[in-house]
């Protein structure tokens, strides 16, 4: 599973990519904060069994933000956030609901899965698989499964169930036991992932370095 640490070092790189002039440390904390405000659902989860990847995991949260905003700056005859916080700050709205898509949602997805339609439909989906070029099958491709049997191992299985059947296997170091419905109240062990992978924690790294590097421009400049 991808981590909040993870998550937050994404949307750091989109955030020096896409913000361009509107780069700040307040639009900086905005587009983490907004990422990183995708994994409380975790908490959710703790009343609502299965909540967990799927209340805010959805896509439908930032379509609904997509809608505010392209309201709020192009059908009103006065955009308070534009008025409020200019040109930047409505660049900075919409770098954070990119960074929702690409960074909060998007590495859950392709490692074990989220409930993208929640709650209008209630489907965990996962890509997991690899793309590879062969001399003798040509390009191959195991994140969708196209062939008419199953496969055994689990890969190009896309939908794989319902906050009933597979959102118990969501387990966090919040909540070690997702499978029952309120907080924990035997004494079991709390692990809280911090990177997975080499590329997980080269990501993290990476991004720590950019980062930190337009920060130190932004100081000097």
């Amino acid at each position: 599973m991808a981590s909040t640490v993870v998550h937050a070092a994404l949307a750091g790189l989109i955030a020096v990519a896409l913000l361009r002039d509107a780069f700040s440390v307040r639009s900086l904390a905005v587009v983490v904060g907004a990422v990183v405000f995708i994994d409380l659902d975790v908490f959710v989860g703790l009343w609502i069994a299965g909540a967990h990847r799927a209340a805010f995991h959805t896509l439908l949260f930032p379509l609904l933000l997509s809608g505010l905003v392209l309201y709020e700056t192009r059908a009103r005859d006065r955009s308070w956030l534009r008025e409020r916080f200019g040109a930047g700050g409505v660049r900075t709205a919409w770098v954070g609901i990119v960074a929702v898509v690409f960074a909060g949602i998007g590495p859950d997805l392709f490692t074990n899965g989220v409930n993208l339609l929640y709650p209008l439909h209630d489907q965990f989906y996962q890509f997991t698989g690899h793309v590879r070029l062969s001399t003798k099958e040509g390009l191959v491709q195991t994140f969708v499964d196209l062939s008419p049997t199953e496969p055994s191992d689990g890969t190009g299985q896309v939908a794989v169930g319902s906050t009933e059947e597979v959102g118990d296997r969501y387990w966090t170091g919040v909540d070690p036991q997702p499978s029952e419905s309120g907080t924990d109240s035997t004494a079991v062990e709390r692990v809280f992932p911090i990177v997975e992978s080499g590329e997980q924690l080269l990501l993290v790294l990476t991004s720590a370095f950019v980062v930190g590097s337009r920060l130190l421009e932004e100081r000097r400049a």
